[in-house]
């Protein structure tokens, strides 16, 4: 069974740090391009970062470039979001998201397996 299931997820102040993790279960990240999207109460979903075969390229949304870094390793068949000076904004349900091709996209329909998400507020 394909699955993907994230972690990392919690209850931070402004300007603390998280990091998400994306771990894949019966099948190899290795052949993937990985993306991390948020949705937020109200908003459409949105693409927050992704990675690519070979770790390159990589997409940073506008509003988390210098802030967000997305890594992987595959030799744990794992993703990572490190999310420093969080701001209430990007207060959202973060998933991740596999597209069997060489290069990711921000766009939602590119991928075929999402993980059931994991909670990120920011809050004073």
């Amino acid at each position: 069974q394909l699955q993907l299931v994230e972690s990392g997820g919690g209850l931070v102040q402004p300007g603390e740090s998280l990091r998400l993790s994306c771990v894949a279960s019966g099948f190899s990240l290795d052949y993937y391009a990985i993306g991390w999207f948020r949705h937020a109460p109200g908003k459409e979903r949105e693409g927050v970062s992704c990675i690519s075969l070979s770790n390159a390229p990589t997409y940073y949304v506008d509003s988390v470039k210098g802030r967000f870094t997305i890594s992987r390793d595959n030799a744990k068949n794992t993703v990572y979001l490190q999310m420093n000076s969080l701001k209430p904004e990007d207060t959202a349900v973060y998933f991740c998201a596999a597209a069997r091709r060489t290069f990711c996209t921000g766009w939602v329909t590119t991928y075929d397996y999402w993980g059931q998400g994991t909670q990120v507020t920011v809050s004073s």
